[in-house]
């Protein structure tokens, strides 16, 4: 049975690696069309008014380890990190990204420097602006308040592994009067979050934020997974229940 089991989920690994492949070289050639999220629209129009006027955006990605399931939401969001950072790097302040794991950091810090290469301007990455502000989750928290207060931050975007702890910064984006879109794979920070949150993303809208704003088209292109990955689990439940019907299983 656990034979069976490990088959079917390398089956399934294998089958969603070859539809992101394929779909990625299609979606290269064509334009994709998406359910309209209004909290991407607000954030477009966030990351403009802070390229104008010289303020910063704070990128957050909670405090994931990197070898556990949990790393989705964390890798979902490096991908938005490095789009956005390469649309603003020409801004007078760079975005900053904090973050509550070691290994996390050092991957923020080096998406950051990708994103000023891809832009043309690798010699105004600073590392000081991907951070490791706490191993805890208060003490993570904590050390992302200060920047959200002390930075001249108009614009947060707080997406990753988070807990409870996030309400601090939702509440200290409210206070600083900052956009704030956030987003997070736990459900008890997700009912924080759409309680405190001005732009809240609720459950897979986290997922989806590269394709959203432009990461690339293996983003786009994972979301049409999701949809045929969801299509075969209904026609496999479907499938189990008419066996079970007619007495096959």
């Amino acid at each position: 049975m656990n034979l069976t089991a490990a088959a079917a989920g390398l089956l399934l690994v294998l089958l969603s690696a070859g539809l992101l492949l394929g779909l990625s070289l299609l979606k290269r050639k064509s334009k994709a069309s998406f359910r309209d999220i209004p909290a991407f629209t607000r954030l477009q129009k966030a990351i403009g008014t802070a390229v104008e006027d010289g303020t910063r955006l704070h990128f957050s990605l909670g405090r994931s380890d990197l070898v556990t399931p949990r790393s989705a939401a964390s890798f979902a969001t490096l991908g938005m990190l490095r789009r956005i950072a390469e649309v603003t790097s020409a801004s007078d302040r760079p975005p900053v990204a904090t973050s509550g794991d070691a290994a996390l950091a050092i991957l923020t810090q080096d998406t950051l420097q990708a994103a000023y290469q891809a832009a043309g301007a690798g010699q105004q990455y600073r590392p000081t602006t991907g951070r490791l502000t706490g191993l805890t989750p208060f003490a993570y928290a904590a050390g992302a308040l200060s920047v959200i207060r002390d930075e001249n931050v108009s614009a947060n975007i707080l997406a990753g592994g988070f807990g409870v702890e996030v309400a601090l910064l939702t509440d200290a984006a409210e206070r600083e009067n900052a956009f704030a879109l956030a987003a997070a794979d736990d459900l008890a920070a997700q009912a924080v979050l759409y309680a405190s949150a001005q732009e809240p993303l609720i459950g897979e809208e986290l997922y989806a934020a590269g394709a959203y704003v432009q990461a690339g088209p293996t983003h786009t292109a994972s979301l049409h997974v999701q949809d045929i990955l969801r299509w075969l689990i209904v026609l496999v439940m479907l499938g189990g229940a008419a066996m079970k019907l007619v007495g096959v299983l």
